[in-house]
């Protein structure tokens, strides 16, 4: 039952992706599949140029390839669908309950989450993050190793490691292996001449205004949206995106990014400080990677719908190691990525001339990420109380 749903459930979505209306795989057919297209040349992302994901991410994308450039869109579905039942199969194997019912949630998480949920890298770094995350109990090494990979395909695991960091006892180990893999990734890429470019995707973002679908764009929407004068949307060439223009913004974007990094500090602390109160690391770690996950969505000047499939990692976690007590985070994600189908990618030129209905629904789901944020942080603080936590997974 469960491996036909897996596969309904990935056929639906990826003929969605090809004839749904909207144009949900504009990246993969023409940024992708161009990046593939110069490795032919000798053109490596990270390597011979600055490139706005980290190095690993060329792996995938190149990978897609193998069929040739014609088939590029159908390998790619192929190769991430073959990632996600990898990731699927160790999540249900033994069939125990909690664990069947995560993948019962993963599946409906996708098809309410649509096209995006696959047609994005970050389609194959959140299996590895769910997997890594899966077997840290009982292959911490290879838990830990595919976590470390996943973070350079894609920046955003960096959120899940951190949480170890604080929650995890194993804590210097697994900095060991980080910080061992990291090393050889980086001497890898310097002894293929890459220089400063293996570390570009740090400061590729830095340059971005804000994107129309992070939470801090709302304001410029709304005035957008109400056909304020001095508020407007643009494209911007350079980073291939849609951002706002309008009063305050370029100090808004300036702020967004320290902000971040102090909120992301002030959930770390909270984590800290459940762990010195006791706390088990069963309590801490799906709450605090929720947290910190949930951080860098709703206080990143940065906004795409592929965001949304981060919360599939600790969600899955939370799920398989407390069941019912994520019942919460479990179903204001359903609702986030409803609302995310909602906006793209078939309505998504609406948003783009500010249509007030489409910013009402980008302006819901935000503000959910904001109340997934706040259950996460009250649960960090009430486990900061907690004790003991026997870990059943």
């Amino acid at each position: 039952m469960l491996g036909s749903a897996f596969v309904l459930v990935h056929v639906v979505i990826v003929l969605l992706a090809l004839y749904g209306p909207g144009n949900a795989l504009g990246d993969i057919a023409v940024v992708y599949r161009g990046w593939a297209d110069g490795l032919r040349s000798g053109a490596v992302m990270g390597i011979t140029t600055p490139f706005v994901y980290p190095l690993l991410a060329m792996l995938p994308i190149g990978a897609a390839l193998v069929l040739g450039d014609g088939l590029y869109l159908y390998t790619w579905f192929l190769l991430v669908t073959l990632v996600d039942a990898i990731a699927f199969f160790v999540l249900v194997r033994g069939s125990r309950p909690r664990r069947v019912q995560a993948a019962w949630w993963w599946l409906g998480f996708q098809l309410l989450l649509g096209p995006i949920a696959l047609a994005r890298i970050d389609a194959v770094t959140v299996p590895m993050a769910i997997i890594g995350l899966l077997w840290l109990s009982s292959r911490p090494f290879w838990g830990t190793a595919l976590l470390v990979l996943a973070t350079w395909v894609k920046i955003w695991p960096a959120a899940v490691i951190a949480a170890l960091v604080v929650a995890w006892p194993k804590r210097w180990r697994m900095l060991l292996t980080a910080a061992a893999m990291s090393l050889g990734i980086v001497v890898v890429a310097l002894a293929f001449g890459s220089g400063s470019n293996v570390f570009s995707f740090v400061t590729a973002q830095t340059a971005r205004g804000i994107q129309i679908e992070a939470p801090v764009a709302g304001f410029w929407m709304w005035l957008t949206a109400l056909r304020v004068p001095g508020s407007s949307l643009y494209y911007d060439f350079d980073i291939l995106t849609f951002q706002v223009a309008g009063p305050g913004v370029e100090v808004a974007s300036a702020v967004m990014t320290p902000l971040l990094a102090v909120m992301a500090a002030a959930v770390l602390l909270l984590g800290v400080r459940a762990t010195r109160a006791g706390a088990a690391f069963a309590t801490v770690l799906p709450p605090l990677a929720l947290a910190l996950t949930v951080t860098l969505i709703a206080f990143n000047k940065v906004g795409s719908p592929q965001f949304m499939t981060w919360l599939a990692a600790p969600v899955i976690l939370g799920l398989v190691w407390h069941g019912a007590r994520w019942r919460t985070p479990a179903v204001l994600a359903l609702g986030m990525a409803a609302l995310t189908q909602g906006v793209y990618p078939y309505l998504y030129d609406w948003l783009l001339v500010a249509d007030p209905a489409l910013v009402l629904v980008l302006t819901a789901r935000n503000l959910l990420e904001l109340v997934l944020l706040g259950w996460a942080v009250r649960e960090l603080w009430m486990s900061g109380r907690a004790r003991t936590d026997p870990l059943r997974v």
